[in-house]
C-alpha cells in the first residue's frame, strides 16, 4: 500500500523520478497495445483464411439404399440434397439423373461433381438410380429379372418420397439422363408423364433399332428378326403418340459427333411433325464426359425454371 502510495506521489508530483516512471510507462503501454494490435491482426488473418478455405457448397451427399421388392434385391443411388434442405420444413422438386450403359448411380456425381452447386443454386433434391449395367430402363419382357422401369416409376420414387420433404406431384419430378439412360428418362417420362411434368435425354440412343447388337439391348427384348414387335414398341421414337394431351415440358441434346446424333435429330423432326413442343439444342461434341458435364447444367436450369413456374 505505501508503495502504491509513494509510486502515484512520484507521478502526480512530476518530480524527475516521477516524469522517468511515467515516461517508462507510457513506452510500456505502447508496446503493449502494439503488440496486442498484431496478435488480433495474426489472428484475424487466420481465421479469415480457415473460413475461405472451407468447402464453397454445403449441399449433402447421401447413399440411399431401396430393396425392389420387384427384383428381389436391394439397389443403391444417390441423392444430393440442397443446403437449404436442413433448415426449415420446405418441401423440394426432385430431379432423376440416369446413367448410361455400363455405368452405375455414382456416374453423374463422378463426372460432374458441380451436382452439389447445381442443387443449391437450383434448390432442388437430385436423385441419380443404379440402373444396372444395361437395363436400358425396361421392364424386360423376356428376362423377369430385370424390371427397371417399375424399379425407378415406382419402387424408387416411393421410397424417395417417403425418406425425404419432396413435391409428390408430377410438377416437382423431372427426370434425364445420359445415352442408355437418355433414352431411358424419355422412355419413362413418356410413358408415366402422370408421374414426370418434364422429361430430357442428353446424348440419348432415342431410337434402339439401329442398333441391334449393341449393349446388351437384344438381352433385354430378344433378337430383333425374332422379336421385331419388342423393339417397335420400346423405341421412345415410336412413343410420341403417348403424348397426346400431355403437358410434359421436353428437352433433349446431342453433340453433333456422336454416334446418336442422327437418331436425335429425326426424333426432333418427328416432334415438330407432331406439333409437340420440346427444346432440341445441337452442338459440337461427341459421347463423353465433357459433352456430358457442359449439357446437364443447361438441362438442370431448363428443369428449374419449369419448377418455378408451376410452384
Amino acid at each position: 500500500m505505501k508503495q502504491k502510495s509513494s509510486l502515484r506521489s512520484l507521478i502526480l508530483a512530476d518530480q524527475p523520478v516521477g516524469r522517468q516512471v511515467h515516461a517508462d510507462f507510457r513506452r510500456w503501454s505502447r508496446h503493449k497495445i502494439c503488440e496486442n494490435l498484431r496478435h488480433l491482426r495474426a489472428t484475424f488473418s487466420f481465421v479469415f483464411f480457415i473460413y475461405s478455405t472451407l468447402p464453397a457448397s454445403p449441399a449433402t451427399i447421401d447413399t440411399f439404399s431401396v430393396f425392389s421388392n420387384s427384383m428381389q434385391k436391394e439397389i443403391k443411388n444417390i441423392v444430393v440434397l440442397p443446403d437449404d434442405y436442413n433448415s426449415g420444413e420446405q418441401e423440394f422438386p426432385v430431379l432423376y439423373l440416369l446413367h448410361g450403359a455400363g455405368g452405375s448411380c455414382f456416374d453423374w456425381i463422378t463426372f460432374v461433381p458441380e451436382l452439389e452447386d447445381y442443387a443449391d443454386q437450383h434448390n432442388m433434391i437430385i436423385t441419380c438410380p443404379d440402373g444396372g449395367f444395361t437395363s436400358w430402363y425396361f421392364d424386360s419382357p423376356i428376362d423377369p429379372k430385370m424390371l427397371y422401369e417399375t424399379y425407378v416409376s415406382k419402387e424408387l420414387i416411393n421410397e424417395i418420397d417417403k425418406q425425404y420433404r419432396t413435391i409428390e406431384e408430377t410438377k416437382g419430378r423431372a427426370i434425364t439422363g445420359l445415352s442408355m439412360g437418355g433414352h431411358g428418362a424419355l422412355y419413362l417420362a413418356f410413358r408415366h408423364h402422370e408421374i414426370y411434368g418434364a422429361g430430357g435425354s442428353t446424348s440419348g440412343g432415342l431410337d434402339i433399332r439401329p442398333f441391334p447388337k449393341n449393349w446388351d439391348i437384344a438381352k433385354r427384348l430378344g433378337n430383333y428378326k425374332d422379336h421385331k414387335s419388342n423393339w417397335e414398341n420400346n423405341t421412345v421414337t415410336n412413343m410420341i403418340g403417348l403424348l397426346e394431351g400431355s403437358r410434359l415440358a421436353i428437352i433433349f441434346d446431342c453433340g453433333v459427333d456422336d454416334f446418336f446424333y442422327d437418331v436425335n435429330l429425326e426424333f426432333h423432326k418427328k416432334l415438330l411433325q407432331a406439333k409437340i413442343d420440346h427444346d432440341y439444342i445441337e452442338r459440337p461434341g461427341g459421347h463423353t464426359a465433357d459433352y456430358w458435364k457442359n449439357a446437364i447444367k443447361y438441362q438442370i436450369l431448363f428443369f428449374s425454371e419449369f419448377f418455378e413456374l408451376n410452384q
